[in-house]
């Protein structure tokens, strides 16, 4: 089969999307807003609980995991942080 000029003007054309909020989308992101605001407060307590477990072992000379359990709790701050940043993103768009 042969193409002609008028089937190549007609895939070339562009088109206009507007993207929307589907109905009932408001109560869902007010619910993940809610969840990201407890993932923060939650990742700001990892980060409290276990830089104190970290110096209170290193003031005491003992040797244990709280500075694994510190760089895992900045790694799921980080994580944590860059999910809300996405989830920004989509929802401002």
């Amino acid at each position: 089969m042969f193409h002609t000029v008028l089937d190549t003007a007609i895939l070339a054309q562009s088109f206009d999307i507007q993207p929307e909020v589907p109905p009932g989308a408001n109560g869902l992101l007010k619910l993940l807003n809610w969840l990201l605001w407890g993932v923060t407060l939650a990742c700001v307590a990892a980060l409290v609980f276990s830089g104190g477990k970290f110096a209170w072992e290193k003031w005491q000379n003992g040797q244990s995991d709280a500075a694994k359990m510190l760089v895992g709790s900045l790694v799921g701050a980080i994580v944590a942080m860059s999910a809300n940043s996405i989830l920004g993103a989509v929802t401002s768009a």
